[in-house]
């Protein structure tokens, strides 16, 4: 399968040569460190040295990690939904995109714990520019969206990646995880992108879409962090985005985004995986006479999934509350915890910069608003 070399992770074969090479890499070094604090650096070399295959990195050393990360920046993660699922089973799960490693992260400690099986995941080629990361991301089954690209070739990139999700989950039994759109959401507000849709189409030789759709068995991932780690940090690109302009990242900015995310405080986590969509499809396919009203259809179930079964925490209604200057859900929340997430927002950002305090509130506050909407809609 070379013609998926460009984007696909490491083949079990190529495993050891690459953690061997990564050994005194200062960020495995600290990886390590912090994951195995009492262990001897000899004694996880010689592990890591010793270790042949994706899954025995994941389960011996990543989901270490993640553990280890869960218990010093968080106040735990729960889960619903997975009892659900079918073991030796693959799945397209599509999620909310909060965080850059540990949406899919968590998702995998938590398929693992369910004796579920673990997903090849997507990410941006341009949040792995430096070298030790792509080899980290390769080692954990994650497999490159590439960004920048002109129209000719983003087609071309679109058509492969949807071939090699269609392989995955049809021929290797893989899960697959994938953003509901390109990014991570910056303001609380969720939602399925049809060009992601249109992208997993791509691959599909059925006269109907919709068939095509059933047999990739998607499942809607709802996360939901009581605090976002990286939450000051989408700041400047909201006040760009609010004065008209174009948004320049800083360099380094994805990189300190990408550890702001797993060492930053998160509190309580959730996850929730929906019922797989299959019955949905039948009243697309009857509903709808034209592809992109079908795909719009199917975000929208999506959409419907993530939104129902999101956690709404403390700090959501607190933000709301803020924000509207009202008390409609003081009952939901203590007079601490208000005075917690008040001094974390005073701490972050500039509030006497509107847009820049509605900005963050909002955040926090939209997911309660669109849960409303959802609400109000049935």
């Amino acid at each position: 399968m070379q013609k998926f070399d460009s984007i696909r992770p490491f083949y079990d074969s190529e495993v050891n040569e690459a953690l061997c090479s990564s050994l005194n890499h200062p960020m495995m070094k600290a990886m390590m460190n912090f994951t195995f604090p009492e262990t001897e650096e000899e004694v996880w070399k010689d592990q890591l040295s010793k270790t042949h295959s994706i899954r025995d990195f994941q389960i011996n050393f990543v989901y270490q990690s993640i553990k280890k990360i869960l218990e010093n920046s968080s106040d735990g993660l729960t889960t619903s939904g997975f009892e659900t699922l079918e073991p030796n089973t693959s799945y397209l799960f599509i999620s909310n995109h909060r965080d850059i490693i540990l949406d899919t992260s968590l998702l995998n400690v938590s398929l693992f714990d369910h004796g579920l099986v673990m997903t090849a995941s997507a990410i941006g080629d341009n949040l792995v520019k430096k070298d030790f990361v792509l080899k980290l991301s390769k080692l954990n089954r994650n497999f490159l969206v590439q960004r920048g690209l002109t129209p000719r070739e983003l087609l071309q990139s679109s058509k492969l990646m949807s071939e090699y999700i269609c392989h995955l989950v049809s021929k290797e039994n893989r899960s697959v995880w994938i953003a509901q759109r390109e990014g991570r959401t910056k303001d609380g507000n969720d939602a399925t992108h049809q060009g992601v849709l249109k992208m997993l189409g791509m691959a599909s030789e059925e006269k109907e879409v919709t068939d095509y759709f059933r047999k990739l068995k998607i499942v809607p991932v709802s996360i939901s962090y009581e605090y976002d780690p990286t939450d000051a940090l989408k700041m400047p690109q909201l006040l760009a985005n609010a004065k008209d302009e174009v948004y320049i990242k800083d360099k380094n900015e994805d990189f300190v985004t990408l550890l702001s995310g797993i060492i930053g405080q998160k509190k309580r986590i959730h996850i929730h995986v929906g019922a797989v969509i299959d019955k949905e499809l039948d009243a697309i396919k009857a509903d709808n006479d034209n592809t992109n009203k079908k795909i719009q259809a199917l975000a929208n179930v999506i959409d419907d999934s993530i939104l129902q079964h999101y956690k709404l925490w403390p700090t959501n209604f607190i933000a709301f509350d803020i924000l509207n200057n009202t008390n409609q859900f003081s009952h939901l929340y203590t007079s601490d915890e208000k005075q917690l997430f008040q001094r974390r927002f005073e701490m972050r950002i500039d509030t006497d910069n509107d847009t820049l305090r509605e900005g963050f509130l909002a955040m926090y506050a939209n997911p309660v608003v669109n849960k409303m909407k959802y609400q109000n809609a049935e």
